[in-house]
């Protein structure tokens, strides 16, 4: 089981919410918007994809990683370093 598996409807509904906002920024290039008005919404779209991974982050920390430092070893160890990794990249992007 998947540490999101309890929200799964909840995420899904967000990201086709977000697969909304892509699409509506599809429209606006080719409806030749301003463009201010699309660098608003790209920044609205990844302010949405960022609030997901984040969502998503804490249930992975809270489920996964804390399963597996409860039962403790080098999986416990991997977790960790595996969440790590995740925040550094989203730290990064």
């Amino acid at each position: 089981m998947n540490g999101y598996t309890e929200n799964k409807q909840e995420h899904l509904r967000r990201l086709r919410r977000i697969e909304g906002q892509a699409r509506g920024l599809q429209r606006m290039v080719e409806d030749d918007k301003y463009c201010i008005d699309i660098l608003t919404q790209v920044s609205a779209t990844t302010s949405a994809l960022q609030s997901f991974a984040l969502a998503l982050l804490e249930e992975h920390m809270a489920h996964c990683v804390a399963e597996a430092t409860r039962k403790g070893g080098e999986e416990a160890q991997l977790k960790v370093k595996e969440a790590a990794d995740a925040i550094a990249r989203l730290v990064r992007s």
